[in-house]
């Protein structure tokens, strides 16, 4: 359940009331983790794995109604505004016209007189946070545009030209840095109202950053850029059943030699920095550790891609030895070699079990994910946000696979198709199941959050307003109580 989809009167989910909300309802359904998507801002396609920043948080997550009862805001100032959506979906774009100018005179305020521990925030999040701040102003100075359309000075990062930047767009900078030390301070009181309901936090890494984001302009060595600073191929997945052009994702590569070279320290600090946000972190597409999917810069499919060998064990040893064994999740998904699976198991993390891959022809792994097949150690799903819904997926599906899934799982209408994969998902050997709040609610194909390889309706569910009632929490306590899984408190 992503913030973005809770149910809140100010056009997307926010970490105040709406959170807090949430957690409580989770509490009282006897859960012990609750799984987001990235934080950070959304980019292109307002994808949260398509971000300006890896380490900033999203803007739009901070709750306006605690603006105003930290004396930042004025409710006339938020509280008439029309977000211009329905209450099951978001618009982005109106978000990002009219979200911008609130958050304007909240900071405005701020800036007047900082919260005490804002010095601090900024020292302690300087690696990142200087040229972050630098890199959105300068984009808004240049009406959003691509930081490679930028002037070559500012392109290739000259020291002369970033010095003059700053002390022109010094106002813009203190505006991008203030909007940061909001969200985490937000973010901060939320994860403490969380744990201190016995709920863990399970928090996301892409490992892959957007093109046009601050990742690549602050730190192009990092990854494989001709001497323009083109990608010189992009990531993606190969065709399979699900998609006969593959997945062409469009970011840029790592360059994985001169990161070894380098001791992988780039990403020690990434992986150090978000253990420090969550309580446990997911490593999305972790089988590209093993080898990626590497596609010709410029085309328009994933046709012409091949695989390219990674940084393997190498990479998490560096790790370990730098921060010590992270709670870590790894996302195994995909087009699984043997390489893979042993990378998995020399690494140690548990892996991921997608219970509707099981019934999925178009699947080449499907027999992976047969429920009596799970071990102890991973973490089972009915499906990932990549993934339709339950009650989606039973319409959407081949229908020989459908009759698969219901006839094997014992699936019926009393029960629902939501409550019955649910169920066997419960009734599993796995250490953890996670479900979609969509499937708790038994959603259809609607409250999909996304597609893989389209653009356009992704991201934008939301909860309606009670969806989160005394009576379902009720059921799922019951549920956790006959199935072994309910929270020790």
């Amino acid at each position: 359940m992503h913030l973005s989809s809770l149910p809140s009167p100010h056009g997307i989910g926010s970490m105040g009331k709406p959170a807090r909300e949430f957690a409580d309802f989770l509490e009282a359904a006897g859960q012990s983790h609750w799984q987001l998507l990235p934080v950070c801002p959304t980019g292109y396609g307002d994808s949260p794995y398509q971000s300006f920043s890896t380490n900033a948080g999203n803007p739009y997550f901070i709750d306006l109604d605690d603006l105003r009862a930290d004396g930042l805001l004025e409710a006339e100032e938020y509280e008439n505004i029309d977000w211009e959506s329905a209450p099951d979906d978001i618009n982005y774009g109106v978000l990002y016209r009219k979200r911008y100018p609130v958050l304007r005179k909240a900071v405005e305020r701020f800036l007047e007189k900082p919260f005490s521990d804002y010095g601090d925030f900024c020292l302690e999040n300087s690696f990142w946070l200087e040229d972050y701040a630098l890199f959105m102003a300068l984009k808004d100075a240049h009406s959003g545009a691509g930081w490679q359309e930028w002037e070559p000075e500012l392109k290739n990062r000259n020291p002369e030209a970033l010095k003059a930047a700053a002390k022109q767009y010094d106002r813009d900078i203190r505006f991008w840095k203030a909007v940061q030390y909001l969200f985490f301070r937000q973010w901060k009181a939320l994860r403490s109202y969380v744990n201190g309901k016995g709920i863990s936090i399970i928090g996301d890494l892409p490992i892959y950053v957007s093109l046009d984001g601050v990742d690549v302009w602050a730190h192009p060595e990092l990854f494989q850029l001709d001497e323009e600073k083109r990608p010189k191929e992009v990531a993606g997945c190969p065709p399979d059943g699900f998609s006969a052009d593959g997945q062409l994702w469009g970011n840029p590569l790592f360059d994985w030699d001169y990161m070894e070279k380098d001791g992988y320290s780039w990403w020690i600090r990434r992986i150090h920095y978000l253990c420090s946000v969550y309580d446990i972190l997911r490593i999305d597409h972790f089988r590209g550790f093993d080898s990626y999917f590497a596609i010709p810069y410029g085309d328009t499919d994933a046709k012409r891609g091949k695989w390219r060998v990674g940084p393997g064990m190498k990479l998490f040893h560096a790790v370990e030895k730098a921060i010590g064994r992270q709670p870590i999740i790894a996302e195994d998904l995909g087009y699984l070699t043997e390489s893979v699976k042993q990378l998995l198991s020399e690494s140690g993390f548990p892996g991921m079990k997608v219970l509707e891959f099981a019934f999925d022809s178009r699947d080449a792994n499907s027999v992976e994910y047969l429920p009596y097949k799970y071990g102890n150690h991973c973490v089972a799903y009915t499906g990932t946000h990549d993934n339709d819904t339950v009650e989606g997926w039973m319409t959407s599906a081949v229908p020989e696979d459908v009759a698969t899934a219901v006839e094997f799982l014992g699936l019926n209408p009393e029960e629902g198709n939501n409550w019955g994969m649910m169920r066997v998902l419960w009734n599993s050997a796995a250490d953890l199941t996670v479900v979609q709040m969509q499937d708790l609610l038994g959603l259809g194909s609607a409250a999909r959050m996304n597609t893989p390889s389209s653009v356009g309706k992704n991201w934008r569910w939301r909860a309606l307003p009670g969806s989160f009632s005394e009576e379902l929490a009720e059921k799922v306590h019951h549920k956790m109580e006959l199935y072994g899984r309910l929270a020790r408190r």
